[in-house]
């Protein structure tokens, strides 16, 4: 009976141990399970990053003074609280609203700001003065606009507090901004302040956004302007300092209306003009049908310098002279032109085509049995079933005529009311640039990537179907 149970304690043991054993294999498969999971989600992570960091940080760096800062940094004062809560106070205090500042007359703004100066030292009291900044450096800067400064008028300057800590005397100096002149109403207040080169800068009602002289100087490009002009002021200079000095339109406005307006058309003459020929391609039989569609390929192996001077041409002298045969001209700075030069392409003829050659051919057949025409099946039932095509075609469409640059530089010269987008900002290397004025060309870039990123995004399903249905035959 002893060794019985010598033995059956034995085996249970050994039961045991098995169980342990398997117990630490399924962990260590869990483990390695896990960090594989681990390693291809930082792998997915650093791809995104290297793709979405460098936009993420040019949207960051397009709210700052000075975008091309060294060393550069994440933070900026325009994304801190509490410099939204001081340009709201301060525009409110304006006389305007706390998003959109103004200094209106009889408006009092409030404004302290702090020094700091080692003991022993006597702490001078700072020149205050609001200056007579012209708007920027576009267009609006050369012309005859009122200054603030004619009547805004700065209250003595008077010492509020003062604290002795560590060796270090610390002053704030408080002082008003009075609207005592005329009616008008000035859409910015500059302020400049500039004490000795021995009293440091500590901080102030709202953050300054240079200094200069060696920090003898605290400037503020708007005291006054509110929390969407403080926050965004890149993108608010680039809409309130970019106009046709000819018809007085704003002109960054007008550049985005024509290039939604262009890439609209675009994708539905694309859409249409597309689908009906990659229909026709697929499924119907009729002469030449093999050979039109190996023009079609053709065209797609063409580069599009090849066909420039004869595309330029043929618009030039209004398509062979058939335009000045019913009283036009020629098509150069026309959207017409542009339209019409690049109606539809052989590649999304390419992609419709493949796309319906992979739906089912009994879907035909039963509406032909049905007494169903051409054109009603074409409409009826094979165009909705292309969803996920033409969704894919037009965010491709879409992208490539808002990005498009080259040829629009040649079809649309003139007025400048007529540019694109991508036209526009063209001009501001010779508005910015030339002045080291990088802020308005980073926003402006970085508005112009917007509708392609939000596009992509909300449609990024459709892209995928489509691209996957269109690759796949049968």
């Amino acid at each position: 009976m002893g060794e019985v149970r010598a033995m059956r304690l034995d085996e249970g043991i050994a039961e045991q141990d098995r169980h342990a054993q398997a117990e630490n294999r399924r962990k260590l498969a869990a483990r390695r399970r896990w960090t594989k999971a681990a390693a291809v989600y930082v792998l997915l992570l650093g791809f995104s990053l290297l793709f979405v960091g460098p936009m993420a940080f040019a949207m960051l760096s397009s709210l700052k003074d000075n975008p091309v800062e060294w060393p550069p940094r994440l933070g900026s004062p325009q994304l801190s609280p509490a410099n939204w809560a001081a340009a709201a106070r301060l525009g409110a205090a304006g006389g305007g609203s706390w998003l959109f500042g103004q200094f209106a007359r009889g408006a009092v703004v409030p404004f302290s700001i702090e020094y700091e100066v080692d003991e022993g030292r006597e702490a001078e009291t700072p020149i205050v003065r609001v200056p007579r900044r012209v708007p920027g450096a576009g267009p609006a800067a050369i012309v005859a606009e009122p200054f603030a400064a004619d009547d805004a008028v700065v209250s003595e300057v008077r010492e509020a507090r003062r604290v002795t800590t560590d060796g270090v005397v610390r002053v704030i100096y408080e002082f008003d901004i009075k609207h005592a002149g005329s009616d008008i109403v000035y859409g910015k207040l500059p302020l400049d302040i500039e004490v000795p080169m021995y009293q440091r800068f500590v901080r102030a009602t709202l953050e300054p956004n240079r200094i200069e002289r060696l920090g003898r100087v605290q400037s503020w490009n708007n005291v006054t302007s509110g929390v969407i002009p403080y926050v965004f002021y890149n993108y608010h200079r680039v809409f309130r300092e970019n106009y046709s000095r000819a018809t007085g339109k704003n002109l960054f406005a007008a550049w985005i209306r024509n290039s939604f307006m262009l890439a609209g058309i675009k994708v539905v003459t694309t859409l249409v003009v597309a689908s009906m020929a990659g229909y026709a391609l697929a499924r119907l039989k009729f002469v030449g049908k093999n050979a039109l569609f190996n023009l079609v390929l053709f065209s797609m192996m063409i580069p599009g310098q090849v066909t420039f001077i004869s595309n330029y041409l043929v618009l030039r002298d209004g398509i062979f002279g058939l335009t000045r045969l019913f009283g036009g001209g020629s098509l150069i700075n026309t959207w017409t032109g542009y339209v019409v030069s690049t109606m539809v392409g052989g590649s999304a003829v390419f992609i419709m085509k493949q796309f319906f050659e992979g739906l089912p051919t009994e879907l035909e057949e039963s509406a032909r049995i049905d007494g169903a025409s051409v054109l009603k099946t074409y409409s009826r039932i094979m165009l909705p079933l292309a969803g996920p095509a033409l969704g894919a075609l037009a965010i491709l469409t879409f992208q490539g005529t808002w990005n498009e640059f080259f040829w629009p530089l040649v079809i649309l010269t003139s007025p400048p009311d007529k540019y694109t987008l991508t036209l526009g900002l063209l001009s501001f290397r010779t508005t910015y640039a030339v002045a080291f004025d990088w802020g308005p060309m980073l926003a402006g870039t970085v508005m112009s990537a917007l509708p392609i990123v939000v596009m992509f995004i909300v449609f990024q399903r459709y892209f995928v179907e489509g691209i996957s249905f269109s690759g796949i035959k049968g």
